[in-house]
């Protein structure tokens, strides 16, 4: 029998971790290829991680809440028939001089390695019963819920007491989040620091030691500081460095959507009936990114150090709002070959996924454009960021009844239009205004053009 190692498959750009949310499959059971073994979690999407063999589960190296980097070997799972082990080349490098054997080495990187496990293992054990009041039952909390506790205040004999809700009765970060809750209501107001790892406050108007920051936040007794989400420091972090890196123009054009909306208002009831899917603005402005990308091809790009990368397919990021406030960017993979019904299908099942937290790794990643709708929440226009390494990104506008300027044959007249802004965002270290604002105008041209005859 050998081994293999599972290892944390790469996520997408910028996932470099993931936290284990549950183990699917206890060490002894057999596993089929590509059967799930474990759910992750990362800033982005929930997941599964699946077996690349068929065998036994032999050890999980890791607890529900560890944190685990991409690359890093999660369980260890004996295949079925025979064949060399399975390891890394950190782990192994082959022969020495020539005259290694294999086998003699593997063996005794496996007792190094049970060595150096053992060894942790004391430590953590012995580091857990110091800070555990004598006599009290054995039982196991993750990273999170300690840290959690921690920065409550929460004593070992207080946590002990928690009913757990997880598996053999484990405490979970729900349990302990509402027993911090609880302890709120019974005690009285209680300032929460952080639910990941403990952060000293400086008092109003206090300096840090020189090398350090200036702390010039004013607090008073009823304020509540409340850490940054881990996805809110991506996002974040993502966002300074999407500003420190492209020069961020931007190009506004007013777009009149009267014979969209008009259209829309006429077939979405049809279309619900045919196609079982709801009718929304959306799809039909992808589909006029989707042309406008084709036209420009050049906004289609990203920048590599002093290289273009032209790319082949048209992948929009389409942002969406999470229930807590957070955005994510599933995307629309090859959208100039769908047409309006297929279009609408895809965004549907994209959004309400991304509502529910059942977005894959794939599904928010390769994007070549992004587009944002920044009306949904009553905004007339917007500058958004640039999502990097794309080179642009649209923000479409609040579509409003206004009085407009009718131009006709027979002159000229005011009448009630409805119109929309659209906000281009660009890299302008190789995307210039000239190519910005005609790839703006192409989208609102294709638009505007909207046939009110047209068929599902």
């Amino acid at each position: 029998m050998s081994k293999f190692e599972l290892k944390l498959p790469r996520m997408g750009e910028s996932v470099a971790e993931a936290t284990l949310t549950s183990w699917l499959k206890e060490v002894g059971d057999t596993i089929a290829m590509d059967e799930a073994i474990l759910e992750i979690a990362t800033d982005k999407v929930d997941s599964e991680v699946p077996s690349e063999v068929d065998g036994v589960l032999l050890e999980q190296l890791f607890q529900v809440d560890d944190v685990i980097k991409v690359g890093q070997t999660i369980a260890i799972i004996e295949m079925n028939g025979s064949g060399e082990e399975h390891t890394s080349d950190e782990e192994v490098g082959g022969a020495i001089d020539g005259t290694t054997d294999n086998s003699v080495l593997s063996e005794e990187v496996v007792q190094i390695e049970d060595t150096i496990k053992i060894a942790r293992e004391t430590a953590t054990s012995a580091a857990v019963e110091a800070e555990r009041p004598q006599g009290s039952p054995e039982r196991f909390y993750s990273p999170l819920v300690r840290n959690i506790a921690k920065a409550e205040g929460i004593s070992m004999a207080e946590l002990d007491a928690i009913p757990g809700t997880g598996k053999a009765g484990r405490v979970t970060k729900k349990d302990i989040l509402a027993h911090v809750e609880n302890r709120k209501g019974g005690d009285g107001p209680r300032e929460m620091v952080s639910f990941e790892k403990p952060v000293t406050v400086p008092p109003s108007n206090s300096v840090q030691e020189a090398g350090g920051t200036v702390s010039t936040a004013q607090r008073t007794g009823g304020d509540e500081v409340v850490e940054l989400s881990r996805m809110g420091k991506l996002i974040a972090q993502h966002m300074v460095d999407s500003v420190s890196t492209s020069a961020h123009v931007q190009s506004f054009i007013e777009v009149d959507v009267t014979n969209i909306v008009n259209w829309r208002l006429k077939m979405k009831e049809a279309f619900q009936k045919q196609e079982g899917e709801k009718l929304t603005f959306t799809p039909i402005f992808m589909e006029a990114v989707a042309k406008a990308l084709k036209k420009y091809p050049l906004m289609n790009i990203s920048l590599d150090g002093d290289k273009v990368i032209k790319k082949k397919n048209i992948n929009i990021g389409m942002a969406a709002a999470l229930p807590d406030g957070n955005l994510i960017v599933p995307v629309i993979k090859n959208a100039d070959q769908l047409n309006l019904v297929g279009m609408a299908k895809v965004v549907n099942d994209l959004a309400n996924r991304a509502r529910n937290n059942q977005l894959k790794p794939d599904e928010v990643r390769d994007g070549t454009y992004t587009v944002t709708n920044v009306g949904t929440f009553g905004s007339v226009f917007g500058t958004p960021i640039i999502n990097q390494p794309q080179v642009g990104i649209l923000a479409l506008g609040a579509i409003r009844k206004i009085p407009s300027v009718i131009e006709t044959t027979e002159g000229d007249f005011i009448g009630i239009r409805s119109k929309m802004y659209l906000s281009h965002s660009y890299d302008h270290r190789v995307v210039n205004g000239a190519l910005g604002s005609m790839f703006a105008k192409a989208v609102a041209d294709y638009l505007e053009a909207w046939d009110p005859n047209t068929e599902i």
